[in-house]
């Protein structure tokens, strides 16, 4: 099975980036953009603990801020599948 993919509309930096990055590993650039692609998948397939997810979603840096265990009579969470590990 043979896909082809055109990308349209590449910042030129990005592009320079991507020539560079696979002549340092020495294949194409299309080599290199599936080993990325190949890479982002399987990092993405991988079981996160629920403590990631929560700090993924809920996380500073999307706007929430989480008290110290201090303020509030905070009492850490420990999630289930964490305590097995």
């Amino acid at each position: 099975m043979n896909t082809t993919i055109t990308v349209r509309s590449v910042d030129p930096s990005d592009k320079f980036w991507l020539q560079r990055e696979a002549k340092a590993k020495g294949v194409s650039m299309e080599e290199l953009v599936r080993r990325l692609i190949h890479e982002k998948r399987q990092k993405s397939e991988a079981r996160q603990l629920p403590s990631e997810v929560f700090r993924h979603f809920f996380g500073q840096e999307h706007g929430i801020e989480l008290p110290s265990r201090s303020q509030y009579n905070y009492q850490h969470i420990e999630f289930a599948d964490e305590k097995k590990l």
